[in-house]
């Protein structure tokens, strides 16, 4: 081969392998994509690894590069072949089994591809088997030039409609780049030689359908992921090479002062040296350089000044690390400022009454007193227009904001520059007053479109935390109330029990076992109305905890309180037991239903109360041959709240002992009919006697 040839040989295949390697770094950001992607980008990196060994051979005229370029062409078939192949591979659709391939297609490619690496090693080493190993390379390289054009011939041919257009260059760039070979490796076979000046532009006809195949690669965006750089990323790089070429230049100062500095030199040099550090950390610290910069690259790198998945997860992220109230809208305030550079920022939010707005959160901002009518006209344009409010604007061009006008206080306010509502649902729940950036932003519509949809995001938090903040003041209300409710049930029963002893005080006032019964009864409802108390202050929860209970004394004492207002309730006793609870509370609760059967049961009737072991138990069973309840009041309205079947009762002592039952972790249960009378069945849990008192076991007895 001549120097000329050499010459065109060296620019044809250092060009297919440039353009190679070019367009398989931009396939690697789509490793990750899928099949076709990898299969696309190994194709190209072998034909960048056939071009730049060709590129050797022309270069030096080794012959060993001249061996690697001819072991690389089988491969490099091999790679369309299954780049080829993949896109072939039908894909699924609803409801339908994709079509197989057909399986004689990649035997015949990798037979192909074995035969002809087979044969050009061959040729390489020297080795003639059969037919000598140079007519063996060429029938292979052409047969392998053949079978990529039938490959393409299928593609193009099975190939949905819709899909042509994106394949149409790769089938025209990879269809001319066989159509060469088979050209090329005819007309060697026919002349018995290759054709040196069609082998030494081989390397254009690949570079030429090179483009072509990116092009597909671009429409085709199943085949690789599209390589895009975030503004972050741009911003840094942006930033490293500013820092990079600041050093450079005063590197070359540096060493200019040293060279031209004489005997001052070095000392020159390193208070250059100082200097520039100093300046270079007070530009890396400053937040109006980091603003100009964030803009320029906006501006001149992208088509939109903002990377909304950034912003957006750093405004939640912002909203998210909330801390109260106050933090919260501080919160807010930072995250509509860090959007536009802003440096501070204040928060004035609609007041409970909703009368007017007062300033509840600022950020580096001064706090400020003003208040402003929700019905003003800055609120009512805030409201119905939605706008942003541009301060420089409105003071330039009034007749933009037509209706709108500023309170003294606005204007008041140092570099006030943006008022931004935040909106939720047709409510204006506040506005934030932002300062002037640190960098000259235009506020054009991309930057008014992202502040009023942050504002209606942070809008939505605000609401959100104002409604869960009133939600619960109002659980507050409804426990004191709760609680309430149960005092008054149980100061009912101490007026009904004073009440009688009252009205019995008349026939017996000079009994001296009545007096003694009459003083016990005002003390025990006088310490009755003193706990009463306490636990309206305090709260319903007792202050002490739970503890062993002898549920025998507690039932005895009941039953002596009945007896002595004239009525007579059975006890029976199967075993002692000790219960875990509130001796005060078990007694109301099992006092509750004793009264509540004796209230059912006319006289004549009968009530008792038995007390068992069951399990890790302590049954208390409350029943009587009283008028009895219907399935479906035990069902849906007995344990509810001030539901009841009495005239003068509140509906709350079922509740309040069904709660509290519960909240030992024990069980009541009801079995009524009526006409025929209510069994109570009250599981309460044993206290641990290894920590507690050891009850006393007793043989049966009834009372």
């Amino acid at each position: 081969m001549d120097s000329k040839m050499a010459m065109v040989a060296a620019w044809s295949y250092g060009l297919a392998g440039v353009f190679a390697a070019f367009l398989t770094l931009y396939l690697a950001s789509g490793w990750r994509a899928g099949g076709r992607s990898r299969a696309m980008f190994l194709a190209v990196a072998l034909c960048a690894l056939w071009g730049m060994l060709g590129l050797a051979f022309a270069l030096t005229g080794q012959a060993v590069f001249l061996a690697g370029s001819l072991l690389a062409d089988a491969p490099r078939f091999g790679g369309w072949y299954f780049f080829l192949l993949i896109l072939m591979k039908p894909e699924a659709t609803e409801g339908e089994r994709p079509t197989p391939r057909p399986g004689w297609l990649g035997a015949i490619a990798w037979l192909l591809c074995l035969v002809g690496f087979a044969a050009q090693l061959l040729a390489v080493l020297g080795i003639d088997l059969v037919l000598p190993s140079q007519r063996v390379v060429l029938f292979a390289s052409l047969a392998m030039s053949v079978f990529g054009l039938v490959l393409i011939e299928q593609l193009f041919r099975t190939v949905s409609p819709d899909f042509r257009w994106s394949i149409k260059p790769l089938c025209l760039g990879l269809g001319g780049v066989f159509l060469f070979d088979l050209y090329l490796y005819s007309d060697a076979l026919l002349f018995n030689r290759v054709d040196v000046d069609a082998f030494s532009i081989r390397g254009f006809a690949h570079a030429l359908g090179l483009p072509l195949v990116a092009l597909s690669a671009i429409r085709s965006h199943d085949w690789k992921r599209r390589l895009v750089m975030s503004q972050r990323a741009a911003l840094q790089s942006a930033t490293l090479v500013i820092v990079g070429a600041y050093l450079l230049f005063m590197a070359s100062a540096g060493y200019y002062v040293r060279f031209f500095g004489g005997e001052w030199g070095r000392a020159l040099q390193l208070a250059l040296l100082f200097a520039a550090l100093l300046v270079l950390a007070g530009l890396a610290l400053s937040g109006s350089m980091r603003a100009r910069l964030r803009v320029q690259v906006g501006k001149h790198f992208f088509s939109y000044r903002y990377d909304y998945r950034e912003e957006w997860l750093r405004f939640t992220q912002t909203l998210s690390s909330q801390g109260g109230f106050t933090g919260m809208g501080r919160h807010v305030v930072r995250g509509l400022a860090d959007m536009v550079e802003s440096p501070s920022g204040a928060l004035w939010l609609k007041d409970p009454s909703g009368r007017f707005f007062a300033q509840a959160a600022c950020w580096n901002m001064p706090a400020s007193v003003v208040t402003e009518d929700a019905d003003s006209p800055l609120c009512k344009f805030l409201l119905e227009s939605g706008w942003v409010i541009n301060l420089e604007e409105y003071r330039s061009l009034p007749r933009r904001y037509d209706g709108l006008k500023l309170p003294a206080w606005v204007v008041e306010v140092p570099n006030a520059w943006l008022v931004v509502p935040l909106t939720t649902g047709s409510e204006l729940i506040a506005f934030v007053v932002l300062a002037t950036a640190r960098t000259r932003i235009d506020v054009n519509w991309e930057v008014n479109d992202l502040l009023k949809t942050a504002a209606r995001q942070a809008g939505a938090f605000l609401g959100q935390m104002q409604a869960s903040e009133a939600l619960l003041e109002v659980r507050k209300f409804d426990s004191f109330n709760r609680m309430s409710a149960f005092v008054v049930h149980d100061l009912k029963n101490i007026i009904a029990q004073l009440s009688l002893m009252l009205k019995n005080a008349e026939r017996h006032r000079d009994n001296p076992e009545f007096q003694k019964d009459m003083l016990m009864t005002v003390e025990h409802s006088v310490e009755r109305m003193r706990q009463l108390m306490m636990q309206l202050r305090e709260g319903a929860t007792p202050l002490d905890g739970p503890r062993g209970i002898d549920l025998v004394d507690v039932l005895r004492r009941i039953q002596s309180a009945k007896a002595g207002q004239g009525r007579e309730v059975a006890l029976t006793v199967d075993e002692r037991v000790v219960a875990r609870g509130h001796e005060d509370r078990i007694e109301r609760v099992i006092g509750h239903l004793v009264q509540n059967a004796l209230d059912a049961t006319e006289h004549g009737g009968r009530v008792w109360i038995r007390v068992a072991r069951q399990g890790t138990h302590a049954l208390v069973e409350v029943g009587d041959t009283g008028h009895g309840m219907s399935p479906e009041f035990v069902r849906e309205r007995l344990f509810k709240p001030f539901q009841t079947t009495k005239p003068t009762g509140m509906g709350i002592g079922a509740y309040e002992s069904f709660q509290y039952v519960h909240e030992l972790g024990g069980k009541l249960s009801v079995d009524s009919a009526v006409d025929v009378g209510t069994q109570v069945a009250l599981l309460l849990p044993l206290f641990d006697t290894g920590h507690g008192m050891k009850p006393t076991e007793t043989p049966k007895e009834s009372a």
